[in-house]
Formats: C-alpha cells, structure tokens, sequence
C-alpha cells in the first residue's frame, strides 16, 4: 500500500475487460477487510491496497482531497471499454461527518476489483505504471466464507436516558432560537470475534436491505437509506430521509402508521428543514435542480420513511467529491442552521461521531461516483495484537424539533438500530 506526499502524482495503470454475467461478486473481497458497494445487485467487490489518501482535518470537497483525486485520475492510463458505473479507474472512500473528528477521511484505490451493472460484469485490474505488464486481467479466484459469528453489545458513552437528557437540552436550546432542528446520536458498543470474516455482517445486510446502499469501506459496515449524492454524465440526484415511524405489526397497523407519518407536522418541518438544505446547497452548481412538491414514503423493513428525491443538471465542472463537500453535513444529519447545529451536537453528545454520518461511497476518474450518507452502521476496527476481540461501536440518532418528545426520540433510535443489531446477532 503506497500513501504517496502530496507533492507526488503517482501515475497508475488500469485495465477492465468484460466478463460473464454473474450473480453475486462479494465472494470476490476479502475477509478481514471487505471494500463492497452495492444496491439492488448492482455491486463493486474490491481487494489489495494500491493506494490510499488518508487525511484528519479534511472533508471531501476540500483541495486537499478533491484536488488530489483529479490529479492522480488526471496521472492515469485507463484502458475501459466496459464503460459502465463502476469500471475503470475507482477510488471507494470514507469521510468523517465532524472536521473536528480524531479519526481519518480515507480514499482507497484497490488492487483488483469486480463489478456488476445491467446485468453485466467485469474486472478491473489497477497498478502502478511503471509495474512490468501483466497478462489480461481476469477473474480472481473466490475467497470462501469463514463461520457465522456475532457481536456482543451493551450501551455505550450515550445512554438510553442520558440520551433524553440530550433531548431535552436540544429542545431548550431551540426554544432559545439557537437552532431549529438538531440531530441527536447515541452509541452502543461491543466486541467481535477477532479474524471474523466481516463479510458475513455485509451478507446479512444485503440480504435484509437489498434497496439500501450496503456498503463496507475501512471497517465501516453498514446498510444505508439515503443517497447523499449521484453525479453520472452532467446529472446529480440525491435522496432526503427525515421523519421516521416504525412499521406497524399487522397490515392495518401499517397503513396507519404511514398515514400518521404523512400527517405529522413535527415529521413534516423536520422534513422540509433536510429538503431545503440540500436544495440550497446543490443550487449554486447546477443548470436545473427539481424536488417534488411533497415527500413520499419510503418503505424499509424496519421503518416508514418521508422521503424526498431531488435532481438536476450540473452547470460546471464539478465532481461528485466537489458536491460531497457542499452538501455535507446535510440538516438530515447535523440539523439547521447547520454551523449551529454542529456546535450543539459537540455540546450534547459524549463521543466522536467518526465517520457515522459522514459521506460513504466511490469515485470515478471523470468525477462521476455514488455517496450515501454513513448510516445503519456499525465500524470495527482492528483487534489488538493477541486480543481475542475486536471493538465495534454502532450509530444512530433522530431528528429533534420543537415539539419533539424525549421518549419517542428514544424509540426511533431503537427502531433505527434495528438493521445492524440484527445483522450482528
């Protein structure tokens, strides 16, 4: 793994040849350390670290990040006549969601990666340039799955009623103006076997979540609702989730509480408050930019969600890592007006977001890519050498408005735990 001085283009070679269809390429990534992204099927399976761009401090529409990107995708020889989402040269990043947050945004160029889309699939193989040639690029051999595992957990540095308390200090902070809205987080925290094979968490959650963004980037693991952003030739499309209810427990139950959801005045400023964010922040680089008039539910096999689709036309140059660093964090995460929300959020909650609710995703050579906002995840980091576990620490928060009530707040933080708890047990 190379993580060159910034004063140096290291200059790359890729080559993506077109293979069989295929079903399933998450056999096709490692164990121990999976690069995986994928929605509906369509997939990237990556391993080998040829690369990777790791920064504190930084967030991804940043010169240090973007600017760095353009250059090496600039530096590349790609050889791709697939020309599919996903193929050629590709970067799988991480962000965090605070600039203040102790720990790395990371940018990671894999060795080989597989891809499916349309029905179609490929390989991709990357190196440096200056790397003897190789033969054709073909497919890897498959890395079998090791055992079923699970997680052992408990509450975290935010309890459930010290949570409340948060609530309550958030409403109070509100009804003083300093905010409108603010997100508020909790954790629960744990261990895992060492050596797992986390492969096994993102198969679950595939399995469980096959329309969200599952995806598994530097430990981060996770099933995600909401698109942040999609650029794909001059188009940018993004997704807003604000206002949440848990599915009801027959069919009758249901329907009400996705009716009660669309009828909920605190769902709907809590709503109108992310949609408006987002819009404001694309506006500037984009030709066109439409949103429906009034949000949708989303159903997910957890929850009812309101969501918003929004799309446009963008009006310059711009890259998906460049509209990363305008969007977030969105009012769907931190709140509005976000510089407050932000200082309230380090204020309320006893421990460093990391990059849970930060910007997760890939990136393409011409600056198309996909990005999710981190959510429904859980990040594992490395075991101790001689440690018998390793530590995992999993998100999740709600949207705190006025009229908002501790205990509900509590609830719809339990609900959103759900997906991920579920995939460790």
């Amino acid at each position: 793994m190379l993580e060159p001085a910034d004063d140096v283009v290291p200059r790359l070679r890729v080559v993506t040849r077109e293979l069989p269809p295929m079903d399933d390429v998450l056999a096709y990534t490692t164990p121990y350390d999976p690069l995986f992204w994928s929605r509906r099927g369509e997939s990237l399976a990556a391993f080998g670290d040829l690369l990777t761009l790791r920064y504190t401090g930084a967030q991804p529409g940043d010169a240090t990040i973007s600017e760095r990107w353009r250059a090496i995708a600039a530096a590349a020889s790609v050889d791709d006549p697939v020309q599919l989402p996903g193929s050629g040269l590709v970067a799988f990043g991480s962000f965090v969601f605070d600039p203040e947050s102790e720990r790395e945004n990371v940018l990671r160029v894999p060795g080989m990666i597989v891809g499916r889309h349309s029905g179609r699939a490929w390989v991709t193989r990357l190196a440096f340039d200056d790397t003897p040639d190789e033969p054709e690029p073909e497919l890897p051999p498959r890395s079998p799955f090791g055992p079923h595992w699970s997680a052992t957990l408990g509450p975290g540095r935010q309890t459930a009623e010290k949570y409340q308390d948060a609530v309550r200090q958030a409403i109070e902070a509100i009804g003083r103006r300093e905010v409108g809205k603010v997100v508020l987080a909790r954790d629960i925290t744990g261990t895992i076997p060492a050596g797992s094979d986390l492969r096994r968490l993102v198969r679950s959650l595939l399995e469980g979540y096959p329309d969200c963004w599952v995806f598994a980037v530097d430990g981060l693991i996770g099933a995600s609702p909401e698109t942040l952003v999609t650029v794909s030739n001059g188009t940018v499309s993004a997704r807003v989730l604000a206002g949440t209810v848990a599915r009801g427990g027959d069919a009758d139950a249901d329907v009400a509480a996705a009716i009660g959801l669309t009828r909920s005045t605190k769902d709907q400023d809590e709503h109108r408050f992310a949609v408006q964010s987002v819009l404001k922040a694309l506006g500037p680089h984009t030709s066109s930019l439409a949103a429906e008039d009034q949000p949708f539910t989303l159903k997910l096999p957890n929850v009812w969600h309101l969501a918003t689709d929004v799309e446009g036309v963008l009006s310059e140059d711009a890259s998906s890592l460049d509209l990363l660093g305008v969007l977030h964090p969105t009012a769907a995460v931190a709140g509005t007006p976000t510089p407050a929300a932000m200082d309230v959020i380090r204020r309320l909650e006893p421990f460093d977001r990391g990059r849970y609710a930060g910007a997760v995703g890939w990136t393409a050579a011409s600056g198309d890519g996909e990005w999710a906002i981190a959510l429904r995840c859980a990040q594992i980091d490395r075991s101790a050498p001689s440690s018998p576990t390793a530590p995992i620490t999993a998100y999740a928060g709600a949207g705190i408005v006025a009229d908002s009530v501790p205990e509900s707040e509590l609830l719809e933080t339990r609900v959103k735990f759900r997906p991920i708890v579920e995939a460790l047990a």
